[in-house]
Order: structure tokens, then sequence, then C-alpha cells
């Protein structure tokens, strides 16, 4: 059996197909949109806090970027070989079995939904600097459920609706990016000059055991911050030619979304003295003050609430992917699986945005409870990428005959550095985080009854055909 039909034989009847419609440039599109967000406003602050030192602190974003890299040429050959949409899921469970892949699929989708739902409010409360007359807790609320709706809308009319939109969003927030970049350059020579003069008294750097904590919460923190470069993985049955444009996108990806960040921390470096990126939660909306005086922040903001609406459409696009793949294999009710005429997964888009909404209403009842289950869930986002790169090593030698339209370069070396930098950040997150690690653990044990449930449901409804109406 081919690879293309092992992806498709678990697929049950149904009203449409993934339509093979997106090309390498939405691949990167869809990675772009998804990493390029509301992380690189506060991230540069909180690294350097700990590591106030200009080499150090643009040196743990070269790092995160080579931690990337390696796991890029990894994560390219899977998507390669095996082209499902769905994401990382699709690769534990071939290698490991559906339980595996259900953790990682659940979690994924879970988590996805949560950042959708995180986006939307974040839009919606800079929306409302901009404009006075939408803010308010009230208001801000219903601004962010209208967003996860609406862009739920647009995908349910066909993934050449929510590609275009999403091509669209990612080359404008690129082009405000670089604008931003130039201009910083251009017009802040002054500001430069300024910061040189109040650098030329240091900082103070820890050392010994705090000083080798420090540099571990700042790559931690750009790992987090550069996620989302695999976003074409979760796209595979779309992808025109995904042998040869998986990896091309990926690996784009990869140096696009680190060439932006490395720009954007220079630029701060450039334009600001590290006391005032130091702790700072907002270094970009700092920056555009000192080369654009009033206009500054609104620049910003507007900027980041272009970035913000590519990565909220990228999200809603994966995790409808991710249920719908699950569904197709049996481990998520099968009539999920269904996709409509324009290649929308419609049920899993609409229970997804369902989920978005729910995590919006969790985070104006209670601040605290949902910023606990975003925490929990982004535990397993290192266990994810710790699944993925042993099922390249398990596949590599259960599956050796496997088409492999693209080999990780380097192999075994660079995939067992990527999992061993992935096992490091995992102990890191429990050993750094005793309130919500614990809880995500239990997440992870009563996950089995509900995989072994959900299974069983899938089961009895496998000899009943799904109807095409």
């Amino acid at each position: 059996m081919t690879t293309k039909s092992l992806a498709h034989s678990n697929l049950p009847r149904t009203a449409g197909r993934l339509l093979k419609v997106l090309g390498m440039w939405f691949g990167m599109a869809a990675a772009i949109g998804n990493a390029i967000a509301a992380g690189i406003v506060r991230t540069p602050g909180d690294i350097a806090k700990n590591l106030p030192n200009p080499w150090l602190f643009l040196s743990v974003w070269v790092v995160g970027g080579l931690y990337a890299l390696l796991g890029a040429s990894s994560i390219a050959e899977l998507g390669a070989a095996i082209p499902r949409s769905g994401g990382q899921y699709n690769f534990s469970r071939r290698a490991l079995g559906d339980y595996a892949g259900f953790i990682v699929g659940w979690s994924d989708w879970l988590s996805t939904c949560g950042t959708a739902a995180a986006v939307a409010i974040v839009i919606s409360e800079y929306s409302g600097h901009l404009f006075p007359i939408l803010a308010g807790p009230e208001k801000i609320q219903m601004i962010s459920v209208a967003i996860i709706a609406g862009f739920g809308i647009l995908q349910w009319r066909g993934i050449r609706w929510g590609s275009g939109a999403q091509l669209f969003t990612a080359a404008l927030k690129t082009a405000a990016f670089l604008i931003l970049v130039l201009a910083c350059f251009g017009m802040g020579g002054l500001a430069h000059k300024a910061a040189v003069a109040s650098n030329t008294a240091a900082m103070p750097l820890a050392s010994g055991w705090p000083f080798i904590v420090a540099v571990f919460l700042g790559l931690q923190a750009v790992v987090y911050t550069i996620d989302g470069w695999d976003g074409v993985i979760y796209f595979g049955e779309e992808v025109r030619e995904p042998g040869r444009d998986i990896p091309r996108a990926i690996f784009g990806s990869v140096f696009s979304i680190m060439g932006i960040y490395l720009l954007l921390n220079i630029v701060a470096l450039y334009i600001l003295p590290m006391k005032e990126i130091a702790g700072n939660t907002f270094v970009l909306g700092t920056v555009a003050d000192r080369i654009f005086g009033s206009l500054g922040d609104p620049i910003i903001r507007s900027i980041m609430v272009i970035s913000m609406l590519s990565c909220l459409n990228a999200n809603q696009l994966f995790c409808s992917r991710t249920l719908h793949a699950m569904s197709c294999d049996g481990l998520f009710f099968r009539r999920v699986a269904k996709v409509n005429a324009g290649g929308t997964p419609a049920l899993s888009l609409l229970l997804s945005t369902i989920v978005g909404v729910f995590f919006v209403l969790i985070a104006f009842l209670s601040a605290h409870a949902f910023e606990r289950v975003i925490a929990m869930l982004s535990f397993f986002f290192v266990a994810n990428y710790t699944l993925t790169y042993t099922s390249l090593f398990v596949l590599r030698k259960k599956e050796p005959q496997m088409d492999r339209p693209y080999r990780a370069w380097g192999y075994p070396w660079t995939t067992a550095v990527a999992l061993a930098g992935s096992l490091l950040f995992l102990i890191g997150s429990i050993a750094t985080d005793r309130e919500n690690a614990p809880l995500a653990l239990g997440m992870l044990v009563l996950s089995y009854p509900v995989f072994r449930v959900l299974k069983g449901v899938s089961q009895r409804t496998d000899a009943k055909p799904i109807s095409n109406s």
C-alpha cells in the first residue's frame, strides 16, 4: 500500500474531500501568521530582565532559531512522508499507536482553540485602545466572540476563502513589520545615540546557577514564541505537491520567522537602552513611541491587530484539521469527519469555533481559570514535540521502505539534538511550574478513559455508512 493510499485508508464516505489546492506560499503564510503574534510584544522584555546584556539577549534568539532549524529537518521528513492534514497527531499515531496519537491530537486541538480565544481577546483589547467606543469588558467579550465566529463563517465557505485570507494577512503583517524596521533605522539616529549613552553603565548580570536558570528561561521563552513554524503540516492532504512543498514551506517559515524576530529585537536594541527593554511588557510600543511620537502607540497596535488576525485565522484552520483527522481515524465521532463542497471540515470547524467561544467566556468569568487551562495545555505543547521526534526514530526502524521524498539531513544526530532539547524543556516546565504541570500530568492520566470511550463509540458506528445528504 502506498503512502498516499495509507493517508486515505481510514477516511469514511463523506459529502466531500479535502481539496488539493494549496502550495508552498500558503504553507509559509500559515506558519508566519501563527508564529508572529502577541509574543513578540512581551517576550523581549522578559528575556532582557533575566539577561540584561545585548549579546546574551540576541544569543538566546539565535540558539532558539537553531533549535527550530534542527527540528524543521525532522518534521519536514515526516510531513513529506505522511501527507495528511491534522498536524503532529498523524506522526505519533502512525509510529506509536492510537493512544499516543490521541494525546497529541486532543491536546493540540484544545490548545489551538484556546490560543484562538486568547488572540481574539487581545485583538479586542487593542481595538479598545485604538477606538475608545469599543473599550470595556462587555464590548471586548462581544467583539472577541464575533471575531472567532466571523472567521468560522469565512472558513466554512471553503479552503480557498480561508487560504486567501491567510495569504493576504500574512503578507500585510510581514510588510508592516519590515516597514517598521526600516523606519527605525532610517529615523532613529537620535534615539540610538541616547540609547548608547544610557548603556554606558551595564546592568548587573547573574552568575553561577542563577545565570544558568536565566539562560534556560530565556530559551524557553524564545521556543514558545517562535512555535508555529511547522504550520504547513496541518494541511498535508491539501498541498498539491507535498513531497516538494512541505519541506520548502517548513524551512522557508523557519528562516522567515527568525529573520523577522531577529530584526525586531535588533531594532529594540538600536532604539532603546537595555534598562528600558528589561521588564517592558510592550517593547515594540516603546520603540514606536521613540520614532513616531504620539502616533507610535496607535501605529504599533494597528500592526499587532493585523498580525493577530492572521494568527487567529491560522489557528482556526489548524484546529479544524486536527479534529477532522482524528474523526477519520475513529478517535472522535465519525460524523465530524464530513467535509463540505468547499473543502472545509464543516462540523470540525463548528465544534472548534464553539470551543474557542467557550474559552473566551471562561476568560471573562475567571481570568485565573483561563490562564491555568492555557498553562496546562502548554505543557503538552512540549510533550507533543518530544513524541514527534521520537516518531521519526520509530518509523525509520519500523517502516524503512516508506516513501520518503525528503530525508532529514544529519539524521540521527540532528533529530537526537532536537529530541534532547524537547526533553530538556519538558523537564524544565515540570521543574519551574509546580502549580500547573502536576495538573497537566493528571489530565494525561484522565485522558485514557476518554480515549477508550470515544474509540468505542466510533467502532460501534463503523459499520454504519455516513449519509451524503
